[in-house]
């Protein structure tokens, strides 16, 4: 006999995790940044590839913990993908605050899918992000996740809409 079918939710990795759990994975993919950073070969655009590509992510689930600390539910932040400029706008909403340039390279990220271009084709270095930008997003937006993260113990607010369109 043939088991039920599990909830498609309770199949998703990561469907029960929260704004405390993400903040520390977070952490751990923005310290791999700075230990990758720091081991890099100056001249060889491929070895940027994983620095950029554990940045970028980290800065991905920062904004994804402010979100679920914010109330937004889980599914919705998932389906925002990888748009980092989504999930901004969102997180705005919830009190993150960053600066003009911070906005603009988040924005860029985006615009430029460096995220993909970090994981499928590291050869076209020349056109993303100068490393000590990205490091400068990552501390930003860092510092600023933590803030909001560490003051809210249980979600501000519950949001059934998506987290693009409150």
């Amino acid at each position: 006999m043939a088991e039920p079918a599990k909830s498609s939710q309770a199949a998703t990795p990561g469907h029960a995790a929260g704004p405390h759990e993400l903040l520390a994975l977070a952490n751990e993919f923005a310290r791999a940044a700075e230990r990758l950073h720091e081991i890099r070969r100056k001249g060889k655009p491929l070895s940027q590839a994983p620095f950029r590509l554990a940045a970028i992510h980290a800065i991905e689930l920062y904004l994804n913990a402010v979100l679920l600390s914010y109330g937004v539910d889980a599914k919705d932040v998932r389906g925002l993908q990888h748009d980092l400029s989504k999930r901004l706008a969102s997180a705005k909403d919830a009190g993150l605050k960053l600066g003009a340039r911070t906005v603009m390279h988040i924005d860029k990220l985006t615009e430029t899918q460096e995220y993909l271009k970090a994981r499928y084709a590291p050869h076209e270095s020349a056109n993303l992000s100068p490393l000590n930008r990205l490091q400068q997003t990552l501390k930003e937006v860092r510092e600023q996740a933590l803030a909001i993260v560490d003051r809210s113990e249980a979600p501000v607010a519950v949001h059934k809409t998506s987290a693009g369109n409150k």
